[in-house]
């Protein structure tokens, strides 16, 4: 008999994408809650944008199997943003985000943000991750956040030693023990996911306490709904806001579309379209931010619960909105009892889950510069802000991919009296020009020189020049003779 049922339910169709969208949206609901809490905006508004997630980006084309809504990759910013703009300001930076997000799509320039230096991406999420720790501590623990990354970082010892409430930071602390316990659980267990078992076992110790941990308020989503007017619009005026638009469209492409790329590592149908999965961003965000909800992208860990769950088709994400929809529509009152500590520390949770802590040493050990540029980038963030950390870490890896391929090797012949020979292969830049220059100016001034070049790949009008101008010196006290090769010509 179980037998036949097992048949009927793998010959229903899309009932492995029913059961794949109820873990998701398991999944979800308590992540869509807490990312914005730490965001600093209702928790009707991470709701609205897990539903658009599903509703919207999950019908479109582009990856059938990635699931999208409010990411924890974007918490720093949004809450920057809404301390500096206001909820309204942030409604209009959604949606110019997803109307850039859609322009570069049909740009057909998806593809290129696979270009993105892993050691930047890395570096940027890591940097997040720490601010996001940092600021959850304090919401554990029911205390005010300061400003900024470093004086987060600097008030930690003190929080934990005399927070405004230990009952709070004492729940907080269960539910993060209860996260990170959970991967080791019995595999009955563990079919419930982590973060819904976390925050519902802090809801129930917190009713059965009556410990005095603040509780999550919800006022319903039709309440949450406030499209930005076009004052708001305003602040594109703003160099500030430009940044802020640039950093929101980045972020949230590269986090979708590196997540894109990692999913399609988990499954073997068919491949993301990255410009189609770009443009269903990018209509997410807009009508996101047209109900003044928050920002959206693919987030890894709802889309690898999808794939692991068994879904087939797009028909999972789908219906898990649906579920969110119907939750949030039929069951808000639920939400109100959840202790505003657990979610913080949900968040926490996801944050080290951002941090590369095993992946940095074996890249230290081989490629000490892209480690450095990660720990660059994640420093940046934390220290000075968001864009600056991202625009740094992309500038140090573009000058260490110019270094690295202006490789060159100098093989000088100076044996006997004759004419000294100087051999150059590989790459000759601007970059390399110093140790050219000082080689060939050690050469003996009286002796001819011959400078071969057949075996450069390039030279560059600079390093060109610049051997020409020496070699003319050098033809005043004896003879200098450039032979160049088919790869490189005269400057």
């Amino acid at each position: 008999m179980s037998g036949s049922r097992r048949r009927r339910r793998r010959s229903l169709p899309y009932g492995r994408d029913v059961t794949a969208s109820l873990v998701v949206f398991l999944v979800a609901l308590p992540l869509c809650v807490g990312v914005a809490v730490a965001s600093g905006v209702p928790a009707e508004q991470g709701l609205i944008t897990g539903i658009v997630g599903g509703l919207l980006t999950g019908l479109l084309p582009g990856s059938s199997l990635q699931v999208s809504g409010p990411a924890a990759g974007l918490t720093v910013l949004v809450f920057e943003t809404v301390q500096t703009y206001g909820l309204g300001g942030l409604a209009a930076l959604v949606v110019a985000a997803g109307i850039l997000q859609v322009l570069l799509g049909l740009a057909r320039c998806g593809r290129f943000f696979r270009a993105i230096s892993l050691s930047v991406v890395e570096g940027m999420l890591a940097g997040i991750g720490l601010v996001v720790i940092a600021g959850q501590l304090y919401t554990m623990a029911d205390a005010a956040q300061p400003a900024g990354g470093l004086a987060k970082l600097a008030g930690i010892p003190h929080l934990l030693i005399a927070p405004p409430s230990w009952a709070a930071l004492g729940i907080g602390c269960l539910t993060l023990a209860v996260l990170a316990a959970w991967p080791h659980a019995p595999a009955r267990l563990r079919t419930v996911p982590g973060p819904l078992a976390a925050v519902a076992g802090a809801t129930v110790l917190t009713a059965a306490t009556g410990a005095g941990a603040a509780r999550l308020e919800f006022s319903g989503l039709a309440e949450a709904v406030s499209p930005p007017g076009a004052a708001d619009f305003a602040l594109f005026g703003s160099a500030g806001a430009i940044g802020a638009l640039l950093a929101l469209t980045l972020i949230a492409s590269a986090e979708s579309l590196f997540s894109a790329a990692a999913v399609d590592r988990l499954h073997d149908g068919p491949r993301t379209d990255y410009d189609k999965e770009l443009i269903a961003q990018g209509a997410g965000n807009t009508f996101c931010g047209l109900l003044g909800a928050l920002p959206l992208t693919a987030v890894i860990v709802r889309s690898a619960a999808n794939v692991q769950a068994g879904a087939r088709t797009k028909a999972a994400r789908v219906l898990h909105g649906v579920w969110l929809l119907l939750f949030a529509a039929l069951l808000p009152w639920t939400l109100e009892v959840i202790p505003v500590t657990a979610l913080a520390a949900v968040l926490v949770h996801a944050g080290f889950k951002l941090l590369p802590l095993r992946g940095l040493r074996a890249l230290w050990r081989a490629h000490r510069g892209e480690a450095a540029i990660l720990v660059t980038t994640a420093l940046a963030i934390v220290t000075v802000n968001m864009f600056e950390g991202v625009l740094l870490g992309l500038g140090l890896s573009v000058v260490k991919a110019a270094w690295d391929t202006s490789r060159i090797q100098l093989r000088v012949h100076t044996a006997g009296t004759g004419t000294a020979r100087v051999e150059m292969s590989g790459n000759a830049t601007f970059l390399r020009l110093p140790t050219i220059l000082a080689t060939l100016e050690r050469l003996p001034a009286h002796r001819a020189v011959e400078l071969d070049l057949t075996a450069l790949r390039h030279l560059d009008h600079a390093c060109g020049a610049a051997l020409v101008q020496w070699a003319d010196r050098h033809n005043r006290t004896s003879e200098a003779h450039i032979t160049y090769g088919t790869a490189v010509a005269p400057p």
